[in-house]
């Protein structure tokens, strides 16, 4: 296929094949067989039952994508293969491809989402069969629980015990969050399609007593009970903006005053929407699953925090293009 002389459309178009090796690598669970030292193209392609013939040309892409090593015929794992895809790892995020899978394929139906004024892809969980909706949240679990540890460092273990998890999915957040202090408890809230999900993680590892579930849709009514803080993960950028100012008004009022509010993920844009690239590029996504959501600003954020009753509104930018915007009741 002859490309234009452009170098980045080229550079574009070639990326997007390495990024389907890399999809197709952790579908296939490639990386594990060769944790244990290096094997030819015929070894792997027996450790997970496929063809030779078939596999051999993935195994050279994923070479050439940089996640393998081949030298005489013979692939190892790369340094972040070796971390981040071998099933054993404790860093493993091989189970991503499910959520990837569901998102890229949305996301080729971008035009026609556009064209035809309503996403062609869209996440609405009511009627989704059961081991669909797991499958998603499955690829969400592993980064929400390296979320949740993170976080712990943001608290004051000594004055703040009850955790609301809003938009919680599958209750990773709140399972990594309770896992990295004894002193905490969790509710994790979601939609009543979601919280079986959640319940199945929660029972899974072993946190019942300390995490509970919340069925409720936050922008139709208010939360029961009172907290000493709220999460906000990857959840605002589903919602469009009034439904977003109703959710954050109902998140307030669940909170003690002074308790605060943490909004985290890669849907927060800087004012002039096209950095950071991460969340400008990955915005097109929200176009085709969510009606009406989308990546908001800060400025829109700090104007609906505000309105909603926070102060003290601050941004903190992650390396990875995510932003964590935090606040306290008034």
């Amino acid at each position: 296929m002859e490309h234009p002389a452009s170098e980045t459309i080229s550079g574009l178009i070639q990326n997007a094949y390495a990024s389907f090796a890399l999809l197709a690598g952790m579908q296939l669970d490639v990386f594990t067989p060769l944790s244990d030292g290096p094997l030819d193209a015929r070894q792997v392609a027996e450790k997970i039952g496929v063809s030779t013939d078939l596999l051999s040309p993935l195994l050279y892409a994923l070479a050439a994508a940089g996640l393998l090593h081949v030298e005489d015929n013979r692939f190892v794992n790369g340094g972040e293969a070796r971390r981040y895809l071998v099933a054993s790892s404790p860093e493993y995020v091989g189970n991503l491809h499910h959520l990837l899978s569901d998102l890229w394929s949305a996301t080729l139906r971008t035009a026609d989402s556009i064209r035809l004024g309503q996403p062609q892809a869209e996440h609405s969980f009511a009627g989704i069969p059961a081991g669909q909706l797991f499958a998603f949240f499955r690829g969400l679990h592993d980064e929400s629980l390296a979320a949740g540890r993170q976080l712990v460092e943001h608290f004051d273990t000594s004055s703040c015990t009850r955790l609301l998890d809003v938009g919680g999915g599958s209750g990773g957040l709140s399972i990594g969050f309770v896992q990295g202090s004894s002193n905490f408890h969790a509710t994790v809230l979601d939609l009543p399609e979601v919280i079986p999900v959640a319940s199945q993680f929660i029972q899974k590892a072993d946190l019942a007593e300390r995490i509970r579930t919340l069925a409720l849709d936050v922008t139709r009514k208010p939360v029961p009970g009172e907290f000493d803080a709220a999460v906000v993960k990857a959840f605002i950028q589903t919602l469009p903006p009034d439904q977003a100012v109703v959710a954050l008004s109902h998140v307030t009022a669940a909170l003690r005053p002074g308790g605060a509010v943490y909004i985290l993920g890669n849907g927060i844009l800087d004012d002039c929407r096209c950095t950071p690239r991460e969340a400008a590029l990955f915005n097109i996504v929200f176009l085709n699953i969510y009606r009406g959501g989308r990546a908001y600003t800060e400025s829109e954020y700090r104007n609906w925090l505000i309105q909603a009753g926070f102060a003290d509104v601050r941004r903190v930018r992650q390396r990875n293009g995510s932003s964590m915007i935090t606040a306290r009741k008034t």
